[in-house]
């Protein structure tokens, strides 16, 4: 095999050359003359998808009926709290970070508390989560947009060498997720469950004690996220999660995430996640209505999918 036909059949190569493909489609509208603006712009609000995605990606890789849907209430009350804390002062940031880091531990300790203890299915408990941490938020917020300190919000607005800040800390959590995935026994475990969880049981695999810690950390990533995305937007709104429900699991899917678990992909969360941004943005550049755009990017996104599942299936 070719090494182009090798490259060719890795699954995160698709999701990369879609993102390619669309953002040479929408440059060659402004003749180059937004390639800067709009490969910063990518990177910058794709890094928000990146690391959410991350996490997401880690609870797939279990196995199927693993998921956490409470991630954007998570997002929510993490940048809620973290600005409430910091209250303005620049003094305060590492706090900040603290304190949502805490709250996505709780959050995570939650989920897995009623996964394991009323056995109910993934699903159903982190939605039920969720509910309950975007209550709190609702409680914390009371309306207010308490602005970030200075300097947290001039960092994550700025770029370093060209390059977006949030994209920085993005990029270096990638380096985590790809390390604890292929170079610790975690991310050994993480992938014998997925492939057969009773099998791993009776390897020898400690089941629940990796679960609980995978929605651990699935948790702190999105506070994480959350934190960084209210400092970036000026303030927490209580719908600022939203979006990242449907996303966090897209972007795992579009990357070549195996969905039935077993088998995962942190090169591709950053191809999906840059593909996700540039159709939008290729068709707002175009000029093509919401309603439209919805259509298009729903079919754009199933295309590159069946493209990905098929040629993997083709080269077994």
């Amino acid at each position: 095999m070719t090494p182009l036909l090798s490259l060719f059949g890795k699954p995160w190569i698709w999701s990369w050359l879609a993102a390619f493909i669309v953002w040479f489609l929408t440059i060659m509208v402004t003749l180059g003359a937004s390639t800067l603006g709009l490969s910063q712009a990518a990177l910058t609000f794709a890094a928000f998808s990146v690391i959410v995605g991350l996490g997401q990606m880690f609870v797939i890789t279990l196995g199927p009926g693993n998921i956490d849907l409470s991630v954007p209430a998570t997002m929510t009350l993490a940048g809620t709290v973290a600005l409430k804390l910091m209250n303005v002062e620049n003094g305060m940031i590492l706090p900040g970070l603290l304190i949502a880091v805490v709250i996505g531990l709780v959050v995570g300790l939650g989920n897995y508390a009623l996964i394991k203890a009323l056995r109910i299915p993934p699903i159903i408990a982190t939605l039920s989560m969720s509910f309950i941490v975007q209550s709190a938020a609702i409680w914390t917020n009371r309306g207010l947009r308490i602005k970030p300190p200075s300097m947290l919000a001039e960092f994550t607005t700025s770029n370093t060498l060209g390059v977006p800040n949030v994209a920085i800390v993005a990029f270096l959590v990638s380096l985590l997720a790809w390390f604890l995935l292929d170079k610790t026994i975690y991310g050994r475990w993480i992938s014998a469950i997925g492939q057969s969880m009773p099998a791993a049981r009776m390897a020898g695999i400690p089941v629940d004690g990796t679960r609980f810690v995978t929605y651990l950390f699935c948790a702190v990533l999105a506070a994480v996220a959350g934190y960084l995305l209210a400092c970036f937007s000026g303030g927490a709104a209580l719908n600022m999660g939203s979006e990242y429900l449907l996303m966090s699991i897209a972007v795992v899917v579009i990357g070549g995430t195996a969905v039935a678990g077993g088998d995962s992909n942190v090169p591709g969360i950053w191809g999906a996640s840059l593909f996700m941004f540039l159709v939008v943005s290729m068709l707002n550049t175009y000029g093509v209505g919401a309603g439209i755009r919805l259509i298009m990017t729903g079919l754009i996104i199933i295309s590159v999918i069946m493209l990905a599942g098929g040629r993997r299936a083709g080269m077994r």
